[in-house]
């Protein structure tokens, strides 16, 4: 009915879409920001605060600087790119794929701050009395530290998932904007205001940007919250 009597089928489609893109980015995504958080606040190495900066780029670049160097890397001209095109047959320039790794990319800083806080909460006198009772490194991280800074993986997951849903710069420019491939909610948004006629269009897409950003902003919340209490904090 909503589908029906709200949103045309292209226009329900840009928001599967974004759904689907928002999901791949942020599951393909956390294993990562989990593993790079752990690095950057349990160990000590050369390099440590370069690969912070690193990491933590996408903040401050503009999303189309981000999507400009992802098509230099991972185009099919590019020294990753080429080698996937070539060895597997993956491209990832425009195509869905490249719209979930353009978003990936660009919240992955929030995921991996997110994280690290966490984890840097959790007290490493519990480690260390799981490490004198005989639990191996890999036995206390998922047993001990992974589910004490669950509730900063799961915010950081969640506002991830709803940043990516609003991501524009970096996914127009490595994926392009092509309907029902790459065409997300706010690719959407803009092609209807450069069409005769589309703020219509533009109002009810934006209205549902809008809501479904709400909607992620108050479940990142509760789910912390409740997640928080259930472990004593």
């Amino acid at each position: 009915m909503f589908q029906a009597t709200f949103l045309s089928p292209d226009e329900w489609q840009a928001v599967r879409l974004s759904l689907l893109v928002a999901a791949r980015a942020v599951g393909f995504g956390l294993p990562l920001a989990i593993a790079a958080a752990w690095l950057l606040a349990r160990r000590r190495f050369p390099g440590r605060a370069l690969l912070d900066v690193v990491l933590h780029m996408p903040l401050v670049l503009p999303p189309v600087v981000t999507g400009w160097l992802l098509l230099l890397v991972f185009g099919v001209r590019g020294p990753v790119g080429a080698v996937l095109q070539e060895w597997f047959g993956i491209r990832f320039v425009f195509t869905t794929g490249g719209a979930a790794l353009a978003c990936g990319v660009m919240v992955f800083p929030i995921m991996v701050r997110s994280i690290r806080l966490s984890l840097e909460a959790v007290d490493p006198g519990l480690e260390q009395a799981a490490r004198s009772l005989g639990a191996g490194r890999l036995d206390r991280f998922f047993t001990i530290t992974l589910p004490l800074a669950s509730p900063g993986v799961l915010v950081g997951a969640v506002v991830a998932y709803a940043t990516s849903l609003g991501e524009f710069g970096a996914v127009i420019t490595f994926a392009a904007s092509i309907p029902g491939e790459t065409q997300t909610l706010p690719l959407a948004i803009y092609a209807a205001l450069q069409s005769p006629g589309g703020e219509e269009v533009a109002a009810r897409l934006s209205l549902v940007s809008m809501l479904l950003a709400m909607a992620g902003l108050i479940a990142s919340d509760v789910a912390g919250r409740r997640l928080a209490a259930r472990l004593g904090r």
